[in-house]
């Protein structure tokens, strides 16, 4: 990894806790001839880039039937006792196999104040699948409440484009935080206080146990996130994003940015969940030729899809240059 990747890289995780990103002050020479290039590219071939706008829906689908799919296996398991994958997404068994998601399973030591022997086991496999597939990963490809977000940030933009609200934003530092106030509270109390009002984990017990009263608190958020801010709890409050994304830190599956191609029509930047991830993309921002996007990116593929020349696309670390 050369210096500038590797500073890049850095930043990448500080903005990941709440920083917003920065203009790099070092970008490597052969990004600096190729912007060069943009910079006098004439209007028609702008025009031929956006004339060959994808409207591919293909990583979009994939992922909902993905995280349909794992979320009925919940349901199924549990109405025809076939104990295939039992218990919820915070904790559970896949055919025998103890899986613990790993944010409650450290609110739950913090509330006991001791190391878990049965839930370090727990969590070793569910560490393991999101180290390869992207800590994120988790909160596009699996959680139900992402999904109903995803849908309902669509009235959200409805209303939008037609002035009826405004697309407001929150400090993202604000995740941080929240982070840490929950497990604080999670270590003076005794008790997992974030657990309860968890939407994820609500909207996971509701769709296997029944609906309960806990469905008022994710109606309240998915009714804020239409009127007020688009995607709050996903990008300004959730824990789980926060933890997960550490994890993906080191995952070796992750997006890639080519500058050569890449015309900015800023499409990507529009339907991403977490466009801070994507502040490479902006005119002159590349450090290199080739830049993978941050840990906070969810894999969701919403970007993969809609980039017309292909300057976004899913990567391995490693064995890109091997295929």
């Amino acid at each position: 990894m050369s210096a500038v990747l590797r500073k890049r890289f850095f930043e990448q995780i500080l903005v990941m806790f709440g920083r917003e990103p920065q203009k790099p002050d070092a970008i490597s020479e052969p990004a600096k001839q190729i912007h060069l290039v943009k910079r006098a590219t004439n209007k028609e071939i702008l025009k031929h880039a956006e004339a060959h706008l994808s409207t591919s829906h293909k990583w979009r689908n994939r992922r909902w039937v993905t995280l349909v799919l794992a979320n009925l296996l919940f349901v199924v398991s549990y109405a025809f006792d076939i104990q295939i994958l039992e218990g919820a997404l915070t904790a559970s068994r896949f055919i025998g196999f103890h899986l613990i998601d790993l944010n409650s399973a450290l609110q739950v030591m913090l509330a006991h104040k001791h190391i878990i022997t049965n839930l370090l086991i727990g969590t070793g496999t569910v560490l393991v699948l999101w180290i390869l597939f992207g800590g994120r990963s988790f909160c596009s490809w699996v959680c139900p409440y992402h999904l109903l977000a995803e849908w309902t940030e669509k009235i959200h933009l409805w209303l939008v484009k037609r002035k009826l609200v405004t697309d407001q934003s929150i400090n993202r530092w604000t995740r941080t935080v929240f982070w840490l106030v929950f497990a604080v509270l999670a270590f003076v109390t005794g008790y997992t206080v974030y657990e309860s009002i968890s939407p994820t984990g609500i909207v996971s017990r509701a769709l296997i146990y029944g609906p309960g009263l806990a469905l008022l608190w994710v109606l309240a958020l998915l009714v804020f996130e239409v009127f007020f801010v688009r995607r709050a709890w996903c990008r300004y409050a959730c824990p789980i994003g926060l933890t997960y994304g550490v994890v993906g830190i080191i995952s070796p599956l992750r997006v890639k940015y080519t500058l050569e191609g890449c015309f900015h029509e800023g499409n990507c930047r529009k339907v991403c969940l977490v466009p801070h991830v994507l502040d490479t993309v902006i005119k002159g921002r590349a450090v290199a030729t080739e830049v993978p996007i941050g840990p906070d990116c969810t894999r969701c593929g919403l970007c993969v899809d809609i980039c017309p020349t292909g300057s976004l696309r899913f990567d391995i670390k490693g064995l890109s240059k091997l295929l």
